[in-house]
């Protein structure tokens, strides 16, 4: 794939996966197939899989903003028509890390317990 060609990336798990994750788990604790210790498992892996998703929601945020999208165009993807939101966000970010780039190296960092 050349430089040039556009890239349309979407996120690894959508809202409509994890529901339909949830029924069919759901379904199987009803009739007695899963055990309070596998679903203490499952909790811990929601809980890192939440965090991550979260440290992945921030890096798009500051690439958005360095690919030039206003606090306007993102505003109504955290729910609120105005940008208070994505702006505290990005401020709190900022203290960390000036760029996606450096956000991406301190997320790599992390994963590697440094």
């Amino acid at each position: 794939m050349s430089e040039s060609e556009q890239v349309h990336p979407r996120a690894p798990v959508t809202a409509a996966d994890v529901l339909s994750w949830l029924e069919e788990t759901a379904e199987a604790v009803r009739y007695g197939r899963v055990s309070a210790d596998d679903l203490i498992t499952v909790l811990g892996e929601l809980r890192q899989a939440s965090a991550a998703c979260a440290d992945a929601s921030d890096w798009v945020l500051l690439a958005a903003r360095e690919e030039g999208a206003s606090l306007r165009q993102i505003a109504p993807v955290f729910g609120k028509g105005y940008v208070r939101a994505p702006a505290a966000r990005l401020e709190k970010l900022h203290r960390q890390a000036l760029n996606s780039r450096q956000w991406l190296e301190i997320l790599r960092q992390r994963a590697d317990g440094v």
